[in-house]
C-alpha cells in the first residue's frame, strides 16, 4: 500500500510579493528551498494564515538570501504581500517506509524569511 505524506514544510513565511501577470507558480528563495528540501518544478501546496485559502503550484528558483516569496499568475489574487503561508509538498511512500520517513520541516524568521 502506497500513502502521501508530508515530505517538506516551509512554515510560516512572509509573501513578499505578488505577481498577477506573470505565467503561474511560486517563487522561492533558493536557500530556502534547499533547507526544506523542495526543487524547482515540484508541486507544492499554499496554505495562508490570514485568510484561510489553500492552492497548489509549482515552485521556481528566487535569488538566494532574498528571502523571497512571490505568488506568481493565478495564485497572487490569493495572497496579498506580507499574509503569513506555509508552503507545503508531499511525497507518495511504502506504508512501511512511511513509518519511519522524516520530512524536511524549516521554521525561517517570519520578518525577512531567513535561516536564521
Amino acid at each position: 500500500m502506497q500513502i502521501e505524506v508530508v515530505k517538506s514544510k516551509i512554515h510560516r513565511v512572509t509573501v513578499t510579493g505578488a505577481d498577477l501577470q506573470y505565467i503561474g507558480s511560486i517563487t522561492i528563495d533558493k536557500d530556502l528551498m534547499e533547507a526544506s528540501n523542495i526543487i524547482e518544478g515540484e508541486k507544492v501546496q499554499i496554505v495562508n494564515i490570514n485568510n484561510g485559502e489553500r492552492l497548489e503550484t509549482y515552485v521556481i528558483p528566487g535569488a538566494r538570501k532574498s528571502g523571497e516569496i512571490t505568488l506568481n499568475g493565478p495564485a497572487a489574487r490569493k495572497v496579498a504581500k506580507g499574509d503569513i503561508i506555509i508552503i507545503i509538498s508531499y511525497a507518495t511512500l511504502d506504508f512501511e517506509e512511511a513509518k519511519t520517513f522524516k520530512p524536511s520541516l524549516v521554521f525561517p524568521n517570519e520578518t525577512n524569511n531567513s535561516l536564521t
